[in-house]
């Protein structure tokens, strides 16, 4: 039960840092370049400051994928927030999520993975959930392509990070090393005056649903294994969605929910096992 409501809380996290973005970007609290540099900011701190309580001290994780990993990572952040601007919180998240896994895929591809005809229809499935987001008459092209962008990032950033000896400390260096590169670009975009509800918005999205809620993730990975894992991220647009409409009346249509079940199924068809998919029990 406790493993149950610490993934459920987790999820919530992941699903909050669209709505938290959204309720800040959207109403226009913060500008979005803004709202990245200060959720950039706090995620680094709080991150920094759990990995010196745990490990008592800094150690370098090696620079094994450290590049594709901060400019990953970069990249993510500022696509997130810029594509929020014209995205309802709960689309942002599932094309975010879907860009995600189709990068992970091609990832296999690149690397010469066996790939599974399974796994193939499943991206198939995404793909399609996605072309149905992005049809005539949904959002706006700009928007979209900034969150699948950003999907594209956090794609590369997980690549960049499978096999790290310590997921923790490697993200809290991967915050840090992010700083210099985000914070030149925000500058440069020319940085506006938020208000005290957006900076506060920016800074429990960068400390609390990132940063403690990675630390949290990482935590619980090992116990999950990869197919309960795989079901349980399924939940995070569909969470987004729910509270995009309670707290930002961002009701999501037909075509919303469509492509989310072609999306959330077809993640679901590549990313089980097929003894999950078969099985009656959970694995």
């Amino acid at each position: 039960m406790r493993l149950i409501l610490l993934t459920a809380l987790t999820m919530l996290a992941f699903a909050a840092n669209s709505v938290l973005n959204r309720w800040a970007v959207g109403p226009g609290h913060i500008g979005a370049v803004e709202f990245a540099v200060v959720r950039l900011l706090a995620g680094a701190a709080m991150l920094a400051g759990l990995v010196l309580w745990q490990r008592g001290g800094w150690a370098w994780p090696g620079p094994r994928g450290r590049v594709a990993g901060v400019a990953g990572l970069s990249a993510y952040l500022l696509g997130f927030s810029l594509a929020y601007r014209g995205l309802d919180a709960g689309t942002g998240a599932l094309v975010l999520f879907g860009a995600v896994q189709v990068t992970m895929f091609a990832g296999a591809l690149i690397a010469r993975e066996a790939v599974p005809p399974r796994r193939w229809a499943g991206a198939g499935l995404a793909l399609v959930g996605l072309a149905l987001v992005a049809a005539p008459g949904a959002a706006g092209p700009a928007p979209l392509a900034l969150m699948a962008g950003a999907g594209v990032g956090w794609g590369v950033y997980s690549l960049a990070g499978r096999g790290s000896a310590d997921p923790l400390a490697a993200t809290a260096w991967n915050f840090l090393l992010s700083v210099p590169l985000v914070l030149p670009l925000a500058l440069l975009a020319g940085l506006s005056a938020p208000d005290g509800r957006g900076v506060a918005l920016a800074v429990v999205s960068g400390a609390a649903t990132s940063g403690l809620g990675y630390a949290l993730w990482y935590r619980l990975l090992p116990q999950l294994g990869a197919a309960r894992a795989a079901v349980a991220q399924l939940s995070v647009p569909v969470i987004a969605a729910l509270g995009g409409a309670a707290l930002l009346a961002e009701l999501p249509g037909p075509r919303f929910w469509a492509a989310a079940g072609l999306v959330l199924g077809g993640v679901a068809l590549a990313s089980l096992p097929y003894r999950s998919l078969t099985s009656r029990s959970s694995p």
